[in-house]
């Protein structure tokens, strides 16, 4: 998100909108990327993200190619960029790359001359979960500027936290982080957030209540001491839902872990947003395999929705 302005993710959610129509067609296939293959290039666990980025490159006719690094020569021993470079030599025109290491697609640009997309590195970004967050966010609220957004749980551990903090800034909303100092990173220089520690002192504020679930997978200490303690001092209780004020949005990334952060009737409540993030996610990702796929734009430079009419039409 940081590569990105305000009139970047302007255009990226505008052409969203029009992959929105085509997925509410009675066969919702174009042929924007048909002869185009896209390698889906995942390093840790996935279900939403890789799904959703499978079924978009179908819906635009391009073929996809899984890797499943459990049965691959990662296994073997074999480096990240032998991997690339042994999957760019089939002859693909994106990869989709989901790694541990943070920084890990900008280092496989170098190795590929295939456009390479951030399915999420690590603890650091994951760009696209940001676009359909701002979509959805963006359907319901209109513009998103003097909106207030608490995002709130595990900020350490997740790179939803840091891209939504970056992309709702941008297009004007203030950003509230709500955490225990243990789950917070050690550093907020330079984020463009404020800080609470106390879920309550701003629940009756905000617009959105984004929550994060616990990401025990990546934790290596105790930082709450129970998972029944965090729910009640910051999880999104069904007290706490009471008090947002109308027309207050739930939203959270997914895989939720119902009753720590998020109690599990709250989850479906009619101001929760969930299932809509996902569907969005899949709109979010064809607009973004087209603009690097099928136009091979470079979103710093000025770009038309009017060029883009003929692939949607």
């Amino acid at each position: 998100m940081d590569d990105l302005d305000r009139d970047d993710i302007d255009y990226l959610l505008d052409l969203t909108q029009r992959y929105v129509e085509v997925s509410e067609r009675k066969i919702p296939r174009i042929p924007a990327l048909r002869g185009k293959t896209v390698a889906l290039v995942f390093y840790e666990d996935s279900t939403r993200t890789r799904i959703s980025f499978a079924t978009a490159a179908s819906r635009l006719s391009a073929d996809t190619l899984g890797f499943d690094v459990k049965r691959s020569s990662a296994n073997k021993g074999e480096s990240l960029r032998d991997t690339i470079e042994t999957i760019s030599a089939m002859g693909i025109h994106g990869i989709v790359l989901r790694h541990f290491g943070a920084g890990a697609p900008w280092r496989v640009c170098e190795w590929t001359d295939a456009s390479v997309i951030n399915g999420g590195d690590g603890r650091n970004q994951h760009p696209t979960q940001s676009l359909a967050d701002l979509f959805t966010a963006r359907q319901h609220l209109g513009e998103l500027d003097g909106k207030r957004v608490a995002i709130v749980g595990d900020i350490k551990n997740s790179r939803v936290a840091r891209s939504n903090a970056i992309g709702f800034a941008k297009m004007g909303a203030e950003v509230v982080f709500v955490a225990p100092q243990t789950l917070l990173p050690v550093s907020l220089e330079g984020w463009p957030v404020s800080v609470t520690h106390n879920l309550d002192e701003v629940v009756d504020e905000i617009d959105i209540c984004y929550l994060l679930r616990m990401q025990l997978e990546r934790q290596h200490d105790a930082p709450v001491p129970t998972l029944r303690e965090f729910h009640h001092e910051f999880g999104l209780t069904a007290a706490r839902a009471d008090r947002l004020k109308d027309g207050a949005l739930i939203m959270h990334p997914g895989p939720m872990n119902r009753d720590v952060e998020i109690a599990g009737e709250v989850a479906d409540r009619p101001n929760a947003v969930i299932t809509e993030q996902v569907a969005n996610g899949v709109a979010v990702r064809m607009a973004v395999l087209f603009v690097l796929i099928g136009s091979r734009l470079d979103l710093v430079e000025e770009s038309s929705l009017a060029d883009q009419e003929s692939a949607v039409a």
